[in-house]
C-alpha cells in the first residue's frame, strides 16, 4: 500500500467525513460523527470522556454514556485503521488519560487547509498582491461542501458550527473586498444583492455592494441599499450604521472622486509620486515628526514584534489598506514601550509624517482626552491654521482624513480608553498606519475595522534577565545570579516593576543586588516596594490605581474581593458566591475586569490575577471593606466550593454515607450535577481551588470547613489517585479539628487521614489513625463511625499482610453490617473476606466468598468494589493457573474501573493482566499491559509506577518469568 492509499483525510466543512486514499470511510451514526467531529475540533489536543459526552448530548446524556462513547472511538478505530489488528495500538484515535486524541497529519483536516489559504491570503493582499489572493479566497471558500458540520448533533456541533460559518462569512467578506478592488464590482452585484438579503445586519457585505453598485455608474441604487439598511439596524437593534458605512455613504453623495477606484496591480504598487494637498484652503502641509523618544535599554518583546512587522508589506512597499495595531495589556506591562519603539523602526516608511497623541484613556488627573481636541492638535500639526479648522467634530474628522489622504502617515494613539475615542482618529485612506495602546480590549476597534489586536502578557524569565541586564550591565546580574532570578519573580515579571527595581539599584552601584532582594523581602505583601519617587508614573501602586477608578462600582467591589481567593484561578460561578451575587451579573463584571486588564480569562471561563494586582487588590479590599465583609465574602466562596463538592459526592461515591453540613450563608448558590462524569470533572477542574480552600478555611478561623471538605473530597481523592493532595488535605483538616476541639471533627479527619494513608502503602500509619477513630467514634456515641472503622482496620490489618487480624476484624464488622442490614458494607466485608482468604491459599474459600460479595454488590450497585472483586477473583484463577479464566475475569475489571473512572483501579488490574499474559508465556501481551498501566500510574505520580517499570525491565532483561513485587490492591473501605 503507497503513502497515498494509507493517508487519511477529513471534512468538517459541511457533512462530517472521513477518507482514506480515495476511499470514503464509513463514519457511522450521527451521534458517532459527533464524537468524530469533537476529536478532530481539538486540532491534536486530548479531549476528555467528559468533554465528548457534553459534545453528543450535553446536559441529558443516558446512563450508558461513557459505554456509548467508547464503542463510537472503538468503531472510529476500526474504520481508519482497518489493518490494525486486535493487538495492535491505535494510531489516529489514541487513549490519552480519560479521553482520546485524533493525530491528523499536516493538511489533513479541510478547515485547517481553508484557514490556511485565508491567512495567507491576508498577507499577499497586504504585500501588494490581490490578485493572488483573491485565487487563494476563492479556493478556500471552495472547499466548503455546505454548512459546516451538517446532520451532527449535539450542543457542541451547534455552537461550532456558527463559529465555522462566521469565519466562512469573513472570508467571503474579504473576497468581495478583494474582488472590488481588482475592478470586478459588476460582477459581483449580483452576488452582494443575495447576501445582504440573507444577513441585512453585516454592513460590510452593506458596503461592498454600495461600492460595486457606485462604481458601476448606479449612485442612486448604491444611496437606497445605504438607506434600507440603516432602517433595518434601527428598527431591528436600535443603532445607527459604524463609521465606515456612514463615511462611504458621505463620500458618495459628494461624489468623491477618490471611490471610482482602479483595478489593483498584481505587483506592489511604487511609490506615489508627490502630490499637492487636497484641501484647497493649504498652499502645502507640514511633516509631523510627533514620536516620542525610544527606549534606549528597550529589552525583549521579540515574538511580538515579529507579529506586528508582519502587518505591513514586504520591501517597503506602501499599505494597500489602512494598517491598525491594537495593543492591549495591563497596567505597567510595557505598551506604550513597545508601541514607541516599533514606531521609531516602521518611521522611515512613513515619509509624511509620524502623528502622536496621548489619549489620557488612564491618567492621574483623570480627564480624558476628547477626540475633538485630538483632531486639533494633529490638525495643527499638519499645518492647518486654526481659523480653518471647523467646528463640528463630523467636519473636523474628514478634514483630518482628507489630509491625510495619498499620504504615508504614522499614527500613535496612546492610552485610549475605548473604541469611541479612537474611531475619529482613523484615516480613510490607504498607506497609512495607526498603532493603538489601551488598557482596555478594544473589540469594537478589531470587529469592525479590522484592527490586529496584540495582548501582552509578562515577560519571559530570559526577556526579564535582559532588562535588568541593559540597565544595570552585564556584570553585576552575571555575578549574582540568585539575586536576580529573586528580583524577577518578586516584579512577577512586570516591565514597569522591573524597572522601577533596576533604576534603584541603577541609583546605588555599590549595593548588592542580595541587598535589593533584601529590600523587597521586607515589603513582601505591599506595593511599597515598586515606587519610583518623583514620578507618579512610574510608581506601580499609582499606575493600577488608574485602571481601578476607570471601573464601575460593582467591578471595582468584585476586584478587590478576588484577592481573599488564594487559589491558582477562579470560575465565575464561584466569584458570583464570593461578591454574593447571581451568576449572569457576576459574569458581566467579569467580562468588564477582563477587558480592562485587570484580570486574566486563561481558559474559557476561568480567571486569574497577575502577582502584583494581586497585592494592589488585597490593599483596596483592606482600605474599603470592613472585617466583616471581608469575612462574610470569604465564609461565601469557602462554603460554595464545601457545598458544591458535597454535591458532587453521592455521584462519584454513590450510597455512602453522608456528613451533615451548615446550612450555606445568603447569597450563595452551590452547582447541581447530574453525572458521574460531570461530576468529576468537576473536581479535577478545581482540584488546585479545593486544596487552597482547605488550608484557607484552617487559617481563617473555618475549622469545620476545613475537615468537612476533605471528607467530601474522599471519593475523587481516590478515584483520580491524588494522593499528596489527599494526604496534605486530610492532615490540615485534622489538625483544625483538633485545634477547635470539635471531636466529631477529629474523629471524621482521623479516618480521612487513615484513608489516605492506607491508599498511599503506609499501613502501620493507617492502623493507627483507625484504632484512634474507632475510639473517638464509640465515645461520641456513633456506632456507624464505630463500625466503619472496624470495617476499614480489616482491610488496612489486609494490606499490612496481617492476616489473621484481618480475618477477625473483617468477619466482625461483617457480623455487625448483617445485623443492621447493611447490605453496601456486607458487600464491602465479603471481598475483603475473599480476598483474605486468596492470600492464605485457601482458594475454595475465597472463591466462595467473593461470588457471595458479587451478588451483594450488583444488587445495590457498588460498582466500585465490584471491580476490586473481579479483579481479586482473577487474582484467584491466576494463582491456580487457570490462564484464560483470570483473562476473562481482569478484563471485566478493567471494564468496570474504566466505566466509573477508577484510574488506579484501572492501572492495578492492567499490571495484573500483564501478570497473567506472562505466565501463559505472552510476552507481547504482557509488554502492552505494563506499559498501560505504567502511564496511568505515572500520569499521576503513583508509587506503583516503580514496580510496574521493575516490571517491564525484568521483562526486557531479566529471566523469563521473573516480576518484582505487585502493587499494593486498590482500597475497598467502608
Amino acid at each position: 500500500m503507497n503513502a497515498y492509499e494509507d493517508s487519511v483525510r477529513f471534512a468538517v466543512l459541511g457533512p462530517v467525513r472521513a477518507w482514506r486514499g480515495e476511499r470514503e470511510v464509513d463514519v457511522g451514526s450521527p451521534q458517532q460523527r459527533a464524537v468524530l467531529a469533537a476529536l478532530l475540533l481539538r486540532r491534536g489536543r486530548p479531549v476528555t470522556l467528559g468533554e465528548l459526552i457534553d459534545a453528543v448530548w450535553g446536559e441529558d446524556p443516558p446512563a450508558a454514556a461513557v459505554s456509548v462513547v467508547r464503542t463510537y472511538v472503538s468503531r472510529l478505530r476500526k474504520g481508519l485503521e482497518p489493518e490494525r489488528g486486535a493487538a495492535g495500538s491505535p494510531r489516529t484515535v489514541v487513549s490519552v488519560g480519560d479521553g482520546y486524541l485524533l493525530r491528523t497529519p499536516e493538511g489533513a483536516l479541510d478547515l485547517g487547509v481553508f484557514e490556511r489559504r485565508v491567512a495567507e491570503a491576508r498577507k499577499l493582499r497586504a504585500a501588494g498582491d490581490p490578485s493572488a489572493a483573491a485565487d487563494l479566497l476563492h479556493a478556500a471558500l471552495g472547499g466548503w461542501q455546505g454548512a459546516a458540520l451538517a446532520g451532527v448533533p449535539g450542543p457542541l456541533a451547534g455552537s461550532e458550527a456558527s463559529r465555522l460559518e462566521e469565519q466562512r462569512l469573513d472570508a467571503l467578506e474579504l473576497r468581495l473586498d478583494v474582488d472590488v478592488e481588482l475592478g470586478r464590482h459588476g460582477q459581483v452585484i449580483a452576488e452582494l444583492v443575495s447576501l445582504t438579503g440573507k444577513y441585512p445586519l453585516r454592513e460590510q457585505l452593506c458596503r461592498l455592494l454600495m461600492l460595486a453598485l457606485y462604481r458601476s455608474g448606479r449612485q442612486a441604487e448604491a444611496l437606497a441599499v445605504y438607506r434600507g439598511t440603516r432602517g433595518t439596524l434601527v428598527a431591528e437593534l436600535g443603532i445607527e450604521p459604524g463609521a465606515p458605512l456612514k463615511d462611504l455613504h458621505d463620500r458618495i453623495l459628494a461624489a468623491d472622486a477618490s471611490l471610482d477606484g482602479r483595478p489593483a496591480r498584481s505587483s506592489p504598487p511604487e511609490p506615489a509620486p508627490p502630490v499637492k494637498p487636497a484641501p484647497p484652503v493649504l498652499a502645502h502641509a507640514a511633516i509631523p515628526a510627533q514620536l516620542p523618544a525610544d527606549l534606549p535599554t528597550f529589552a525583549g518583546r521579540s515574538a511580538e514584534l515579529d507579529r506586528v512587522r508582519a502587518l505591513l508589506p514586504v520591501a517597503g512597499s506602501a499599505p494597500t489598506t489602512v494598517v491598525i495595531g491594537a495593543i492591549g495589556g495591563m497596567a505597567g506591562i510595557g505598551k506604550t514601550t513597545l508601541a514607541v519603539h516599533w514606531a521609531h523602526e516602521m518611521a522611515h516608511r512613513f515619509p509624511d509624517g509620524q502623528l502622536y497623541v496621548n489619549l489620557r484613556g488612564f491618567d492621574p488627573t483623570g480627564v480624558l482626552m476628547a477626540p475633538d481636541d485630538a483632531i486639533r492638535t494633529f490638525l495643527d500639526a499638519l499645518g492647518v491654521p486654526p481659523m480653518r479648522i471647523p467646528a463640528s467634530l463630523d467636519a473636523q474628522a474628514a478634514l483630518y482624513r482628507s489630509m491625510l489622504a495619498r499620504r504615508r502617515v504614522l499614527v500613535l494613539l496612546d492610552n485610549a480608553r475605548d473604541t469611541e475615542q479612537v474611531r475619529p482618529l482613523l484615516p480613510g485612506s490607504p498607506g497609512c498606519l495607526v498603532i493603538v495602546t489601551s488598557r482596555n480590549q478594544l473589540t469594537g476597534l478589531v470587529a469592525a475595522e479590522g484592527a490586529f489586536p496584540l495582548t501582552l502578557d509578562q515577560l519571559s524569565p530570559a526577556e526579564a534577565y535582559d532588562l535588568l541586564a541593559r540597565r544595570l550591565g552585564t556584570g553585576r546580574p552575571a555575578a549574582e545570579p540568585r539575586a536576580v532570578d529573586e528580583i524577577i519573580t518578586r516584579c512577577a515579571r512586570l516591565p514597569l516593576a522591573l524597572s522601577i527595581v533596576a533604576a534603584h539599584a541603577a541609583a546605588h552601584p555599590g549595593f548588592p543586588l542580595s541587598a535589593i532582594v533584601d529590600e523587597l523581602r521586607e515589603s513582601h505583601g505591599s506595593l511599597d516596594a515598586f515606587t519610583g519617587g518623583d514620578d507618579i508614573a512610574t510608581d506601580v501602586r499609582a499606575v493600577f490605581s488608574w485602571s481601578y477608578k476607570a471601573l464601575s462600582a460593582p467591578a471595582a467591589r468584585l476586584f478587590h474581593l478576588l484577592s481573599l481567593h488564594s487559589g491558582p484561578d477562579i470560575s465565575a460561578p464561584a466569584a458570583a458566591a464570593l461578591a454574593g451575587l447571581p451568576p449572569r451579573e457576576a459574569r458581566g463584571l467579569l467580562v468588564e475586569l477582563t477587558r480592562a486588564h485587570l484580570l486574566t480569562e486563561h481558559f474559557p471561563g476561568r480567571y486569574t490575577l497577575h502577582d502584583l494586582l494581586r497585592v494592589y487588590a488585597a490593599e483596596r479590599v483592606q482600605a474599603e471593606e470592613a472585617p466583616k465583609e471581608r469575612d462574610l465574602a470569604l465564609e461565601r466562596l469557602l462554603s460554595w466550593y464545601l457545598h458544591t463538592a458535597d454535591a458532587a459526592y453521592p455521584h462519584i461515591t454513590p450510597r455512602r454515607r453522608r456528613i451533615p453540613l451548615d446550612p450555606l450563608p445568603p447569597l450563595c448558590r452551590p452547582r447541581e450535577f447530574t453525572t458521574h462524569d460531570e461530576a468529576l470533572g468537576w473536581c479535577e477542574t478545581e482540584r488546585g481551588n479545593l486544596v487552597s480552600a482547605v488550608h484557607q478555611a484552617a487559617a481563617s478561623g473555618l475549622p469545620g470547613i476545613a475537615w468537612q471538605l476533605p471528607a467530601v473530597l474522599w471519593g475523587f481523592f481516590y478515584l483520580r489517585s491524588h494522593m499528596h493532595d489527599w494526604l496534605d488535605t486530610a492532615g490540615v483538616g485534622l489538625a483544625a479539628a483538633r485545634a477547635s476541639h470539635d471531636r466529631e471533627g477529629e474523629a471524621q479527619g482521623l479516618a480521612d487521614r487513615a484513608a489516605a494513608l492506607r491508599s498511599s502503602g503506609r499501613f502501620d500509619e493507617t492502623i493507627e489513625h483507625l484504632h484512634q477513630a474507632m475510639a473517638a467514634c464509640t465515645a461520641l456515641g456513633d456506632d456507624d463511625g464505630t463500625e466503619s472503622a472496624v470495617a476499614n482496620l480489616g482491610d488496612a490489618y489486609l494490606q499490612s499482610g496481617q492476616l489473621d487480624e484481618a480475618v477477625r476484624y473483617i468477619r466482625r464488622g461483617l457480623a455487625s453490617d448483617r445485623a443492621v442490614g447493611g447490605a453496601w458494607g456486607e458487600g464491602i466485608a465479603l471481598s475483603n473476606l475473599g480476598d483474605a482468604y486468596q492470600r492464605l491459599g485457601r482458594f475454595d474459600e475465597a472463591v466462595e466468598f467473593l461470588d457471595q460479595a458479587l451478588a451483594v454488590l450488583r444488587t445495590n450497585g457498588n460498582r466500585w468494589v465490584e471491580g476490586v472483586t473481579l479483579d481479586i477473583l482473577g487474582t484467584v484463577h491466576r494463582r491456580l493457573r487457570h490462564h484464560e479464566a483470570a483473562v476473562v475475569y481482569y478484563r471485566q475489571a478493567l471494564a468496570t474501573h474504566r466505566d466509573i473512572g477508577n484510574r488506579w483501579g484501572e492501572g492495578h488490574s492492567l499490571s495484573n493482566l500483564g501478570d497473567v499474559h506472562l505466565d501463559a508465556d505472552e510476552p507481547e501481551a504482557a509488554r502492552d499491559s505494563w506499559r498501560q498501566a505504567l502511564a496511568i500510574f505515572a500520569e499521576f505520580d503513583h508509587p506503583d509506577a516503580e514496580k510496574v517499570r521493575a516490571r517491564l525491565g525484568r521483562l526486557e532483561g531479566g529471566p523469563p518469568g521473573a516480576r518484582a513485587q505487585g502493587p499494593a490492591e486498590p482500597g475497598r473501605t467502608a
